[in-house]
């Protein structure tokens, strides 16, 4: 919702550029005349806000709660609500601090290469669902990152390790061995007693957020 002081702007910005009159830009802004004529009679409260600003510049970590306390041990006794008020108006409010994981997740993006050519980068993960019967199914799924392309989808009820190298033998008999392989962490495609060739693995953990590589070895 838009507030009043914001509708007067509008009338105000109305009345310059379109030279229209007071009522009709009330009346596209849908606010009373009187509203619009209305003056505030309180004090804007200028050293309060000062104040304020001065502790957020020198305490840069301090969100209104705490520069509240400050004021109150200074001898300035505001009401919290309206601390919160002069502060927001003054744009001082912290952004949300983002959690670990898109600290890593971003780490994680910055260590990435982007494929450019075909066959140069592959990316593995399985796909899970759930029948009428309550019968699971897993879906081993390998894609091309270059060209987007879908080179295997293995069905099956349980797949282990083993099936994972099996579908990379079957595809690579038709094409080139991939430079890297990117998979999610897991016992599948970390098992260390099924190998594929010499092609690192470059495995994500989904729970920890933290890439880890393995590289395994024939």
């Amino acid at each position: 919702m838009v507030s009043a002081s914001q509708r007067r702007q509008a009338v105000r910005y109305l009345q310059l550029q379109y030279k229209i009159s007071e009522r009709r830009g009330c009346q596209l802004a849908k606010l009373s005349r009187s509203a619009f004529r209305y003056q505030h009679r309180k004090s804007p409260q200028t050293a309060l806000r000062e104040r304020i600003k001065e502790i957020a510049r020198t305490r840069i970590p301090y969100e209104y709660k705490r520069i509240h306390v400050l004021l109150k041990r200074e001898g300035i006794h505001a009401n919290k609500k309206r601390i919160h008020r002069l502060y927001c108006l003054e744009g001082l409010q912290l952004r949300p601090k983002r959690p670990r994981r898109h600290v890593s997740a971003a780490h994680r993006y910055v260590q990435q290469r982007p494929s450019k050519t075909r066959n140069e980068a592959w990316a593995m993960d399985f796909v899970a669902d759930q029948l009428h019967d309550g019968s699971k199914l897993r879906v081993l799924t390998i894609v091309d990152i270059f060209t987007r392309e879908c080179l295997a989808a293995e069905l099956g009820f349980r797949l282990n390790s083993g099936n994972v190298v099996d579908v990379l033998t079957r595809i690579t008999k038709a094409r080139v061995d991939p430079n890297t392989f990117t998979a999610i962490t897991g016992v599948n495609f970390l098992a260390e007693s099924q190998t594929y060739g010499h092609t690192p693995i470059k495995s994500r953990s989904r729970s920890l957020g933290l890439e880890n590589q393995r590289i395994m070895h024939s």
